[in-house]
């Protein structure tokens, strides 16, 4: 079984880069400076940020339908363009996080939920899928709970 997991499309942010700090609060975006690696991971990139790269925090909704609807807090790397493309490969941003895999149906529902310990997460991934009816798995970074990737089959 292969798998694919891809970071955000960065054209919906293009226009919040290089706002001012008050145009940004306006929106309800705020604009940090990375203070530790591994700490800021931007969901473009599906990386860490560098300390001191310049990183937006944003609300994303990372599931839209049905009763699982989910918005939280994420980062993207401010300029950030080049989109983390990943296929039967893990991301940089998984292996040191404990994660919450939360597997969906394609009408939004979930069917199954389990957590992996850092570097675990290729053998979630593959134990959720063994069950066909697991359209697409999220994850979700376990401690502070925002939405980490979505992971589709390939």
């Amino acid at each position: 079984m292969t798998y694919y997991i891809r970071g955000l499309d960065p054209a919906p942010y293009r226009a919040l880069w290089g706002l001012s700090d008050a145009a940004l609060a306006a929106l309800d975006v705020v604009r940090v400076s990375a203070d530790s690696k591994p700490g800021a991971p931007c969901r473009i990139s599906l990386t860490d940020a560098d300390v001191g790269s310049a990183m937006l925090l944003i609300n994303h909704t990372s599931q839209g339908i049905g009763p699982y609807q989910a918005r939280h807090a994420i980062f993207i790397r401010e300029g950030e363009e080049e989109v983390g493309d990943y296929v039967d490969q893990i991301p940089p941003v998984f292996d040191p996080r404990i994660l919450s895999l939360r597997g969906f149906d394609t009408s939004g529902m979930m069917i199954n939920a389990i957590l992996v310990q850092p570097g675990e997460a290729e053998g979630g991934i593959l134990s959720l899928f063994a069950d066909r009816a697991i359209a697409e798995i999220h994850a979700h970074n376990a401690v502070r709970g925002c939405f980490a990737a979505k992971i589709e089959r390939n």
